[in-house]
């Protein structure tokens, strides 16, 4: 029944939740995201007080980000041939692990600073385990998560979904700053443990996920498979590559210590302020959207969101004024939540139950990478051309990538969210 009927029944706001392995499924993200946003946080605090060094943080990102990307593929070649709660259950085992040899090795004090030389080290080979149990994380959770709620509730499942995860995004470094801060390190690193400790029991409260996907070729020929399957469906390519590049020169989170210090004069609690409206907008934007769903014209409806993010960073970019920058981030963070949910509704609908590890394997390569090469991207442009003209310079990109989306794919505006369930091989 179409979304301009009258007569229609208003949705259940809650239909997803309605459905216990979903409930189970957001739970033991949220819980996890908590526990994983927070450890980030405590670590990058714990290196940078021990080695006073800038270059260790970004050793940090390094060791999670290349085994993270460089086996995503073998990730979810291993998530379609595998079972998926068993799997869920060995890669939370992975993560338990490293957070429990990094709180034992951080029980010596910050002060004796003698210790860095093998507590560092350590320190990086758990943050590189962590990366490896990423690369299997996410195609195993796309593929749980599509099994958990009938195919018509995607859209209201994926912004449940997302909204649980900004909520422990945001939360997460805020307590493991404040616990770090007032307790100490072992508290937080207990904390963590416990969440993480909750994420397993939730995965134990999942059904067995099956392989449906059972190999008859060699690994090279099934990842190439999945790699094939992206590059020759229409709507999937052109979404993965609108987040890619609206992120990557759209990236203007990585230069908002600048603008808080040197441009808009609010120092570090500005700072702070800036990070979490973003986020806010980001949340209340996807709340709102369990209640009116941007799925009616979901091809159009992504196009005008990744416009609305590109004219937000621009006008953001052009503000001198603390609160009419705020409100910019919050109109920035609420565009990038419509394309986020959009894009992961296209996505469970488009893959075949036996790619879906594989296919998102390569939307997490896609994903993965987009905001460390948009933060160098930010970087680099500000250098060459100065703060305010590399954000401007970043959002005007992002509009040129939507224009020339548009004129490629005008053919799938007047798609509805039926349409494609029904065509996957024509979109």
């Amino acid at each position: 029944m179409s979304n301009d009927d009258p007569n229609a029944p208003k949705p259940d706001t809650f239909a997803a939740l309605r459905y216990k392995d979903f409930r189970s499924y957001i739970g033991m993200r949220f819980f996890f995201t908590f526990a994983y946003q927070m450890q980030a946080l405590i670590i990058s605090t714990y290196i940078y007080q021990v080695t006073r060094n800038p270059l260790s943080l970004g050793i940090v990102g390094l060791c999670e980000a290349l085994p993270a990307i460089g086996i995503a593929l073998y990730g979810g070649y291993v998530a379609d041939k595998s079972e998926k709660r068993k799997l869920l259950l060995t890669i939370f085992f992975l993560v338990f692990f490293a957070s429990l040899v990094m709180m034992l090795v951080t029980m010596k004090s910050i002060d004796t600073r003698i210790h860095a030389g093998w507590i560092i080290p350590v320190i990086y080979a758990m943050v590189f385990l962590n990366g490896v149990a990423r690369a299997f994380y996410g195609p195993a959770t796309f593929a749980i998560y599509a099994h958990s709620i009938p195919k018509e509730l995607y859209p209201n499942g994926s912004t449940w979904s997302s909204s649980s995860w900004q909520i422990a995004s945001i939360l997460g470094p805020a307590a493991g700053g404040l616990i770090y801060g007032y307790l100490g390190i072992t508290p937080a690193f207990t904390i963590i443990l416990i969440f993480e400790l909750i994420s397993l029991v939730l995965v134990l409260m999942l059904r067995k996920y099956p392989a449906v996907f059972i190999p008859k070729e060699s690994i090279w020929e099934s990842l190439s498979e999945g790699i094939h399957f992206v590059l020759n469906n229409k709507m999937m390519i052109y979404a993965m590559s609108l987040d890619l590049f609206s992120v990557f020169f759209g990236g203007a989170v990585a230069l908002l210590p600048v603008f808080a210090i040197d441009i808009l004069h609010v120092g570090a609690k500005g700072l702070g302020i800036m990070r979490a409206t973003s986020a806010l907008g980001a949340v209340l934007t996807m709340l709102a959207m369990t209640r009116f769903s941007p799925m009616n014209r979901p091809w159009r409806n992504l196009l005008i969101a990744v416009t609305g993010f590109g004219c937000s960073i621009i006008c953001f970019g052009l503000s001198r004024t603390f609160y009419l920058s705020l409100l910019f981030l919050f109109t920035e963070g609420g565009f990038d939540s419509v394309s986020v949910i959009i894009r992961g509704t296209i996505m469970q609908l488009l893959t075949p139950e036996q790619m879906r590890g594989r296919v998102s394997a390569v939307n997490s390569m896609f994903i993965g990478s987009s905001n460390e090469i948009g933060a160098f991207e930010s970087g680099t442009a500000a250098k060459l051309l100065g703060t305010v003209h590399s954000v401007i310079f970043g959002g005007s990109m992002t509009l040129l990538v939507v224009g020339f989306t548009y004129f490629k794919t005008k053919g799938l505006i007047p798609t509805r969210l039926q349409d494609i369930g029904a065509n996957k091989s024509s979109l």
